[in-house]
């Protein structure tokens, strides 16, 4: 006789804080029968309501960024479930999800849908341990495969800090509180079962609500569904770094100087700490010209609610809350609104908030004389970025502009050739170096006004000349035939493929 699912006990489940079979799930007690229905006593239980099966496609977000637990927790129980070639459907995936490796490793699972990939998973990845690429979108694009039928998650298992007993579930109201539920709001409106994972069941009617009950089937109550105090670390943390400042600096001249910086305009900065920190050099700027912003959008940082609550930027449009004091502020502001990632960027909704933008500041890993950006390879080949907002942002925005050191670490930021083309240059305006500016040759208006307003400029290909006298030229990466990962543009088409790198094939 053969084995049943709950005996065919995969090994090697990797996180070691939820190794055991099932995590610490809290017993609720309701005084309303009817109203508990959805409440189940477990993750197994609720998968098993739910009717998943093998080669089905569970879905995430990542509103925990690096702090988040329910990601692990759940897929390890999947595996302790006997679960086999299931899809992961992460709007993001972070360094914490690095047991994902075991599970790929043991079959539990077999693709992948995320916007980024980084440490050591974005390393097994690169070396060409998964038998189907990994399709990396951007925000907006997973939204828009979501709508075209592609990636339609059977069950979304979605972390909130606290919701009623009928799945109404806010993200800035609990204990480890993310903020903005923007990346959940797809997952609960496309996917055919929606549990919701939660530290704790608030009286009914909870509100406000990111995530609606008539959204969700079943709800299951745990411990711990992250670590709120590792939402602002790396890539959205508040920059001290000199060289970054300097950037910022200058970037926040080229913004004054563009002809987009008037009163009313509207403003989103990336992650990175460069463009993260341009916000608050606009500061004295608005002030000495007596401007406000009508808007800021994507993720929303302290900088921002700051220039908020000091009136120099009317209302916030929220996705993801890049830090507590964003998350804070989405329950004290009214003029701080959370909103969808399909109402913030997919090209298939019928009015996307980036097509109401003036100016993003945006970060690269590489960008070549072309003005295409990479945001996904490093140096090495290795995937250790995210596409994230970028593509989606640098279409619709009247001002794209590139935040980045001219050279890292001895490594050019700017090539002949990027690795990777995540953001085609066609919707890149201009790139800010601690070395120089360059303003892309089709947008002559603005190089104009620049060099009125007596902000030098130069050709991108004298900044590529000065990183290769910096830097020599570095060596070709070897890569195999075989590809590791298909780039998504925000239409859902295939703008590049990343190919497994050559070295891991010797020895």
């Amino acid at each position: 006789m053969s084995k049943s699912r709950e005996q065919r006990v995969t090994k090697g489940t990797a996180n070691s804080q939820y190794r055991a079979f099932e995590p610490v799930v809290k017993k609720v007690k309701l005084s309303n029968e009817y109203l508990s229905r959805k409440i189940c006593p477990s993750i197994q239980a609720a998968v098993r309501a739910c009717g998943l099966e093998d080669g089905m496609t569970v879905s995430f977000h990542h509103s925990y960024r690096g702090g988040d637990f329910v990601l692990n927790m759940v897929m390890d129980v999947l595996a302790g479930m006997g679960f086999h070639n299931l899809t992961v459907a992460a709007s993001s995936l972070s360094g914490c999800h690095d047991p994902m490796i075991a599970h790929i490793r043991n079959g539990v699972v077999r693709k992948i849908y995320t916007s980024g990939l980084r440490g050591k998973l974005g390393e097994f990845i690169s070396q060409g341990h998964m038998e189907e690429p990994v399709q990396i979108h951007s925000h907006g694009g997973r939204v828009q495969l979501m709508q075209s039928g592609e990636l339609v998650p059977d069950v979304a298992l979605l972390a909130v800090p606290s919701c009623d007993s009928f799945g109404n579930a806010c993200g800035y109201i609990g204990n480890n509180i993310c903020g903005s539920l923007g990346y959940a709001k797809a997952d609960a409106q496309f996917a055919r079962k929606v549990v919701l994972v939660t530290e704790a069941v608030k009286p009914y009617p909870h509100s406000p609500a990111g995530v609606y009950q008539d959204q969700v089937d079943y709800i299951v109550v745990v411990d711990a569904v992250g670590d709120s105090s590792k939402i602002g670390a790396g890539s959205t943390r508040m920059t001290t770094n000199p060289r970054e400042l300097l950037i910022a600096r200058r970037a926040a001249d080229v913004i004054e100087k563009s002809g987009y910086f008037q009163n009313g305009f509207s403003l989103q900065t990336g992650s990175g700490g460069a463009s993260l920190a341009v916000t608050r050099f606009l500061e004295d700027k608005m002030r000495r010209r007596n401007i406000s912003a009508s808007f800021a959008l994507g993720g929303i940082t302290a900088s921002m609610v700051d220039l908020h609550e000091k009136g120099l930027i009317e209302k916030l449009i929220d996705v993801q809350s890049f830090d507590s004091t964003a998350t804070a502020s989405l329950a004290r502001n009214p003029g701080h609104i959370e909103i969808s990632a399909n109402q913030y960027a997919n090209l298939g909704s019928k009015g996307a908030s980036v097509e109401r933008l003036d100016v993003v500041v945006l970060s690269a890993l590489e960008i070549d004389t072309e003005f295409n950006v990479n945001v996904i390879t490093g140096s090495d080949g290795i995937i250790r970025g995210a596409s994230g907002g970028h593509c989606d942002t640098a279409s619709g925005a009247r001002l794209a502009m590139i935040v980045a050191p001219l050279v890292r670490g001895r490594i050019p930021t700017v090539v002949k050739d990027v690795l990777t083309t995540v953001t085609p240059g066609e919707h890149i305006d201009i790139l800010v170096t601690d070395h120089g500016i360059a303003v892309n040759p089709k947008r002559p208006k603005l190089a104009a006004r620049l060099h009125e307003a007596g902000i030098e400029t130069v050709p991108i290909e004298a900044l590529y000349q000065r990183a290769v006298m910096l830097t020599g030229e570095p060596d070709a990466i070897r890569f195999t035939e075989r590809p590791v990962a298909m780039i998504r543009y925000r239409d859902g088409s295939v703008i590049d493929t990343v190919y497994q790198i050559a070295a891991t094939t010797e020895g």
